[in-house]
């Protein structure tokens, strides 16, 4: 009896735990003892209650979840159960009108993100496992920043994400009236609190995200999206908030928060909750000393005059368009610092804009690459400002991505994130830091292949690039592919013409139409793309000034080869033998394509990344390569034109070369009238 009795206490006490499990939380200040958060990141919870997931410090993340994982799913049919939760949110930007970039109410199976990355990954995933199946993530972002590789519709919305930061279903942030019939819009990056619930119905399986700026809810909500989360959620999962900045900084709050399974969550008053921080005070030392010197001594507040105008005169003066164009302005001195005062020691190269150092930003201790425009440059304020305002929201894991940017008087500067294997041209010619296997040169092929492909077609602007050349091509600490210096890129609407400009790039990438017409193209990138195919697979310059007149064109000697049947006696002998030769025969066969004399033979970039991608097969012929062939020029083949190879020399009335004479830097020429022959006579001539 005894036993039985004891059974029988233990199987009620279990009964009762059971029915005990936990299913719902409210808080209305989150500095109450035992609040059962874990935050991460740097997040953390302020003296008022509140959690401060990010600061106004650029590229962070934080994270704020329950401690304790939700029974999500029930045991006998695996369906997810129905949830409630409703929470108050700000959105504080460093600068107005300018957020960055935002956060998103979580749902995961596990509340470590160590491996996630901050901006556009809102500190959830990064570039490898966006998309995974595995992940089973639910998130409802609040995203501030349009980002264009996710298909953002703004830079103001609410989305449903799945496993991705690509939204399942977004729309932009507003909230309907009292009357249902008028959507008013709602600005997430006000500063202002916002009440925002998200909910799941099991039996519909629809989610509803409504937004408010009071504390009634309103009867309509904003994104209505149908999702049976029985095939996203585990047993156990853990809900919480993360968030994120990036180029552009804001504070991410959260100032109540209340959460129900299979009920609705309890009802936040904004009255109740804490109140945001408020603005940073003004350092007023300084005026409080001038108030008390002027009154004591006239001289001294002349003295004190003279000294805040050459403060003045040495400050970052910011103009009001600087504030509109992002993304983040850097102020001189914090770069000086980071460059050691620009010392020669840490620079990392020269060109024909000018020098760029290697820098460490003092409180993020972020490594960065600072591009210093010099007073002879060509390239001005105007291209500057064009740079920085549409070259600088390109975002794409194969360009190298512009951090931020100063003016101070006379001094530009660019900052981009710091590569540390430096430029392609260091492992392809003369004496390579180390030899490329295949598998590292194909991949970072594939790599500048896909970032070519955003500039002509995934931005919202066709980009044309203007200079892909080895030398631009930077690698990371993986050897990833990145495409950098935008320096000549010109940008222009999709589905119209480029306009006639001044015809600038490198010797050996310059396509042939390019002194004649003078309009830069995507098919002028492409050809200048085939080059870089041919001296990556072959490990040599496009025109190799020390090599033979019947070697002196790259592109000459692979097409010799190529009718020969000796096409592998061009590959990097380096290399030992030691390739696919496959894919090497279908890189050198896609290099010939790119680089045919007309235009309308060349393939488009998407063409070539579908080759590359094994996504359609090669042509069994190549389209006859005829050097000589210049029909639709304007002009007589034997009196106009002298030819080595496929390689033409041009000569006009003004030939410009913007090269500093250093025969280890670019090589840029530009023509600005139609060409006109130059006798070839020993020797080419180095610009």
């Amino acid at each position: 009896m005894f036993n039985f009795f004891t059974f029988f206490c233990l199987i009620v006490s279990l009964s009762i735990l059971a029915s005990c499990e936990l299913d719902e939380f409210i808080y209305t200040r989150f500095n109450e003892p035992n609040n059962s958060l874990t935050l991460s990141g740097v997040a953390k919870i302020g003296q008022n209650g509140y959690i401060q997931l990010t600061n106004d410090t650029s590229r962070l993340m934080g994270h704020a979840f329950y401690s304790s994982p939700f029974h999500f799913k029930n045991s006998s049919d695996s369906t997810a159960f129905s949830f409630s939760t409703c929470f108050a949110l700000a959105i504080v930007p460093e600068y107005p009108k300018l957020g960055g970039h935002g956060l998103a109410f979580t749902i995961s199976p596990s509340k470590d993100f160590s491996t996630a990355l901050p901006s556009q990954y809102l500190g959830l995933l990064n570039a490898s496992d966006i998309g995974n199946y595995s992940n089973h993530i639910f998130a409802v972002e609040f995203d501030t920043v349009r980002d264009f590789e996710f298909g953002d519709i703004n830079d103001n919305h609410v989305g449903v994400n799945i496993n991705s930061l690509a939204s399942n279903k977004s729309a932009a942030a507003a909230y309907f009236n009292d009357d249902q019939s008028v959507k008013q819009d709602l600005n997430l990056k006000s500063g202002k609190v916002i009440l925002a619930w998200v909910e799941y119905d099991s039996v519909t399986r629809l989610v509803n995200v409504t937004l408010s700026p009071t504390s009634s809810k309103p009867k309509v909500p904003l994104l209505s999206y149908h999702l049976d989360l029985s095939l996203i959620f585990k047993e156990n999962m853990y809900v919480g908030f993360a968030a994120s900045t990036g180029l552009l900084a804001s504070s991410h709050y959260v100032l109540g928060w209340s959460f129900k399974l299979n009920g609705e969550s309890k009802f936040l008053d904004l009255d109740s909750l804490p109140s945001l921080p408020g603005p940073k005070k003004k350092h007023t030392g300084l005026i409080i000393v001038i108030s008390v010197i002027s009154v004591v001594l006239a001289l001294s507040l002349i003295l004190v005059a003279v000294y805040l105008v050459w403060m003045f005169k040495n400050a970052d003066v910011i103009e009001p368009w600087e504030l509109e164009i992002g993304p983040h302005r850097y102020s001189y001195q914090e770069l000086k610092k980071a460059t050691r005062g620009f010392k020669e020691s840490e620079l990392l190269g020269r060109g024909g804009f000018g020098k760029v150092y290697k820098g460490v930003l003092r409180n993020s201790k972020a490594q960065i690459a600072v591009k210093r425009i010099s007073h002879e440059s060509k390239q001005g304020l105007r291209e500057f400002v064009s740079e920085i305002a549409s070259i600088g929201r390109l975002r794409h894991r194969n360009l190298v991505q512009l951090f931020g940017w100063c003016r101070r008087r006379g001094d530009l500067l660019l900052v981009y994130e710091f590569m540390p294997n430096g430029s392609l041209d260091n492992f392809l010619f003369d004496q390579p830091k180390m030899v490329l296997t295949w598998e590292q040169r194909f991949k970072i092929i594939k790599g500048v292949a896909s970032g070519l492909l955003y500039l002509h077609e995934g931005y919202e602007q066709v980009v044309v690039h203007r200079d892909i050349k080895a030398s631009n091509v930077l690698l990371d600490g993986e050897l990833n592919g990145k495409l950098g210096d935008f320096g000549l890129a010109r940008l222009y609407e999709h589905g119209s013409n480029p306009s006639t400009t001044k015809v600038v790039g490198t010797l050996g990438y310059l396509a042939p139409e390019l002194p004649r017409t003078g309009r830069a193209t995507t098919k002028t990138d492409v050809f200048a793309f085939g080059a870089l195919l041919l001296e990556v697979v072959c490990g040599r310059r496009p025109i190799e000034h020390k090599a033979g007149p019947e070697e002196f064109v790259l592109m000459d000697l692979v097409w010799d080869k190529w009718r020969e049947g000796k096409i592998i006696d061009v590959v990097d002998y380096r290399m030992k033998g030691e390739f696919n030769k496959s894919e090497v025969l279908m890189v050198l066969k896609l290099g010939l394509m790119c680089s045919n004399n007309k235009p309308l033979a060349r393939p488009s970039i998407r063409q070539v990344v579908r080759y590359l991608e094994g996504e359609i097969g090669m042509p069994e012929a190549l389209t006859a390569h005829d050097s000589d062939d210049f029909e639709g020029f304007g002009f007589d083949e034997s009196e106009h034109w002298n030819s080595l190879g496929s390689t033409n020399i041009f000569k006009s009335s003004s030939f410009t070369c913007l090269s500093n004479g250093d025969e280890n830097s670019s090589t840029y020429v530009s023509f600005s009238t139609s060409p006109l022959p130059l006798l070839y006579s020993g020797e080419i001539p180095r610009y």
